[in-house]
């Protein structure tokens, strides 16, 4: 019977595509390795080839993990510089296992906002709009800028916002943008768009946890004025 290369199969089951389309947590092992070493040989698919490794490792990343390259090399297929990819990947998944998860910035007050995207904002001679997309616990998941320079109507896409805070399963959402004048004060156009934004949040039940305007110095926050 003759094998299949990766590139025979059936887009739906290359692993890279795969991963694409549903996360890598829907990868098997093999999969996951077959990725990083690109190729299997004329004989066999890289993931039939990180298949064989794995069984011979009794389907444990921990033993896999402690093979020397010359033993991963034994391999028909496997070559010092798959050897070594595999083992560095190993050692990169055991390393993250020894670090805390990165501690997310806590931004459930104006303040706390405008103390985060001053920095970016301060020297900016025109305006920019940032979204900052927040989880139930108005921890940041990202930020993103949705406009560089100008902020109206025609440069701010609603429907922008909400996909990314959809795909993001953010809860909560944030908006800033900066006055390079220095003056606070919102325009009718500021107005217009926070309200389509309340809109849209409301709809899609994602929370509008505030939206900043930020000057070198100061800001102005619609929820501060009991505007939303």
């Amino acid at each position: 019977m003759t094998k299949l290369s990766i590139k025979d199969w059936d887009e739906a089951d290359m692993p890279r595509e795969k991963l694409e389309r549903l996360g890598a947590e829907a990868l098997s092992n093999a999969e996951l390795l077959a990725i990083l070493i690109g190729s299997g040989s004329a004989e066999e698919s890289a993931v039939d080839l990180m298949k064989r490794v794995l069984h011979g490792c009794k389907n444990n990343l921990n033993t896999l993990g402690k093979r020397t390259i010359n033993e991963l090399c034994a391999y028909k297929g496997i070559g010092p510089a798959k050897a070594i990819t595999i083992l560095a990947a190993c050692e990169l998944g055991k390393r993250r296992q020894l670090e805390k998860a990165e501690e997310r910035e806590n931004l459930n007050s104006a303040s706390a906002i405008y103390e985060h995207m001053h920095p970016i904002m301060q020297d900016l001679d025109v305006e920019e709009a940032w979204i900052l997309l927040m989880n139930q616990n108005f921890k940041l998941i990202k930020k993103i800028r949705i406009s560089h320079g100008g902020f109206s109507e025609t440069a701010v896409d609603v429907r922008v916002i909400m996909k990314n805070a959809l795909l993001s399963n953010a809860t909560v959402l944030a908006l800033c943008h900066n006055h390079p004048s220095n003056n606070i004060r919102p325009s009718n156009d500021d107005d217009r768009i926070t309200k389509r934004i309340k809109d849209a949040c409301q709809l899609m039940r994602v929370f509008f946890l505030d939206h900043l305007i930020i000057t070198d110095g100061k800001y102005y926050s619609y929820s501060e004025e009991g505007r939303l």
